[in-house]
């Protein structure tokens, strides 16, 4: 029977295995799992087992990363230590030394940075291009290129991806295409049935949904999350069976979450699109049907005092991070992306009166009045 979305978010878990009924997945907070004989620890290796030691393998990370793969109807997830880890993991199922990338210049900084230093450590280069200019892409394709990598909804700017374009290069140079979904989520987007091999997540974020984890999830066909599993068993960024567990609790209410969140961004976007001080306002208008997204990223105008901005906002936390359920700010300059050039931070926007905003549950009003008051402040 086919299940909606917000019906699969609550009863999606883990497949009983033993006769204890427990209503949720119980934590399996071990570091080592135990066996009777040798032979059924040879066992584990010739597949007759599950488990052998947490960092290969836990019930709840099983779980996080098979519940992810499900809403985004993939065949097979895999659970790792953090959104950049799971970026990692996903890319190295595809890339290895000698290989190299093609990446959309508008994406996370902290991805932008794995890409452009760690992996090139490890041999594999990236060109970083516009991908709203399709010829851009084609003229950075190389010989040796494996993976095309952007966002279904880029940090912090909100450009949202042409999927249909990303699929078509792929599938017209043969290479693999892979994105992360961590604005969208899968409430929103689902990137794998449009025809992407490889989907991110930092979990840390709406999957999770409120401030307590950090997690990732990287969604795929059953041969590239094998060797993504594998990268991650290798390098040691497996997820603790606590954080996973925490993951899976937050993803049952992510549907309403999602959807209080984005109809509260819709509020504050029209109340900042009107605002004379408000240079430019950064929010999608044709995500989804559902809905476009939480987050609002917006330039205030050069005669406002972006520290008195900033010092002015009262209950709204100031953070390097995002999609609690408590709306704060963050300073893309200063945190996810001051480890760019001038010149790189320059082609995507980023400069001194850029704020991007994670927009809460509370009530739409007193966000809005909330904003108004630190704008007006920094006058």
């Amino acid at each position: 029977m086919n299940q909606s979305f917000e019906t699969k978010i609550v009863h999606q878990s883990l497949k009983k295995t033993n006769h204890i009924r427990s209503k949720t997945t119980p934590i399996f907070q071990t570091s080592a799992f135990t066996f009777n004989s040798l032979e059924e620890l040879e066992g584990f290796y010739d597949g007759d087992a599950s488990y052998l030691y947490t960092r290969t393998g836990n019930p709840n990370t099983d779980e996080l990363g098979q519940m992810v793969a499900s809403l985004e109807g993939a065949p097979s997830g895999v659970a790792t230590s953090s959104g950049l880890s799971a970026i990692l993991a996903g890319v190295l199922s595809v890339a290895s030394a000698g290989d190299h990338i093609v990446a959309a210049e508008d994406i996370y900084g902290g991805t932008h940075h794995l890409l452009k230093q760690e992996l090139k450590n490890l041999g594999i280069e990236t060109t970083f291009v516009n991908f709203a200019d399709e010829a851009a892409i084609r003229h950075a394709i190389r010989d040796n290129t494996k993976l095309l990598y952007s966002e279904t909804v880029t940090n912090p700017f909100l450009r949202v991806e042409r999927i249909d374009k990303l699929v078509q290069l792929g599938e017209e140079y043969k290479l693999y295409t892979m994105v992360d979904n961590t604005f969208a989520t899968p409430y929103l987007l689902n990137p794998y049935l449009e025809g992407i091999h490889i989907v991110a997540h930092s979990a840390t974020k709406y999957l999770g949904g409120h401030s307590d984890v950090t997690a990732g999830v990287v969604v795929g066909c059953e041969e590239l999350m094998s060797k993504a599993r594998q990268k991650v068993v290798n390098l040691g960024s497996n997820l603790s069976s606590f954080e996973a567990w925490l993951t899976c609790r937050g993803i049952k209410t992510m549907a309403l979450r999602m959807e209080r969140q984005s109809a509260n961004a819709k509020q504050l976007a029209e109340s900042l699109y009107r605002n004379s001080y408000v240079k430019k306002v950064y929010y999608p208008t044709d995500l989804s049907s559902r809905g476009n997204g939480a987050i609002v990223t917006i330039e205030l105008a050069d005669t406002c005092d972006i520290h008195r901005f900033f010092s002015s906002l009262g209950w709204v936390k100031i953070v390097p991070t995002l999609a609690g359920v408590e709306t704060t700010v963050s300073y893309p300059l200063g945190t996810s992306h001051r480890a760019l050039s001038l010149e790189e931070q320059q082609n995507i926007g980023i400069n001194q009166q850029v704020v991007r905003i994670s927009i809460g549950i509370e009530d739409a009003d007193d966000i809005i009045k909330q904003f108004d008051k630190a704008i007006q402040a920094s006058v």
